[in-house]
């Protein structure tokens, strides 16, 4: 399977999410789409993501974008985790790995002189016509839900070109 790549179509998709819900990326057409990849729900990092993604959903609805935190946890472990943080955004459960495999974010890790497969921390934005417009790789937490905030503002400016946004 090929993986997605900067200023083009992002291959359509069906996921299954929290609250019930599949996310399918053609039906949300008109939207840009934030999909955040995180490791595992309700650890240190990915609370404080989530949290910070939950702080500013109302900045990122404003600059008419939708928020979706992604990692490999079933859906049950993401209903708690939502519930117990109140995430104003579904989580979307990729347990068969293939969102993750067409974003390329499962990478080989090592903790403790153990490799293993693990989800790379990743954020990507797609614009409202399903292309591709930015990627952030093996990101540090801190700031930088603002820089992905930055960014959409930047995008939702009226008359900007989307290809000149760096």
């Amino acid at each position: 399977m090929r993986t997605v790549t900067i200023n083009q179509q992002v291959p359509d998709f069906i996921v299954p999410a929290t609250n019930n819900k599949n996310v399918r990326l053609s039906a949300l057409k008109g939207y840009n789409v934030i999909l955040y990849f995180y490791p595992k729900d309700a650890t240190p990092g990915c609370t404080i993501e989530s949290q910070d993604f939950a702080a500013n959903y109302n900045s990122f609805r404003a600059t008419n974008t939708l928020v979706f935190g992604v990692s490999r946890d079933s859906l049950e472990s993401h209903e708690q985790f939502k519930a117990a943080q109140i995430l104003p955004f579904e989580l979307i459960s990729d347990e068969n790995q293939a969102l993750s495999a067409l974003f390329g974010v499962i990478k080989p890790r090592t903790l403790k002189d153990q490799t293993f497969m693990g989800m790379i921390r990743s954020t990507f934005l797609i614009d409202s016509d399903g292309i591709l417009r930015k990627e952030w790789r093996d990101i540090s937490v801190k700031e930088h839900v603002h820089e992905v905030l930055a960014y959409c503002q930047r995008l939702s400016e009226p008359g900007l070109k989307r290809t000149n946004i760096s």
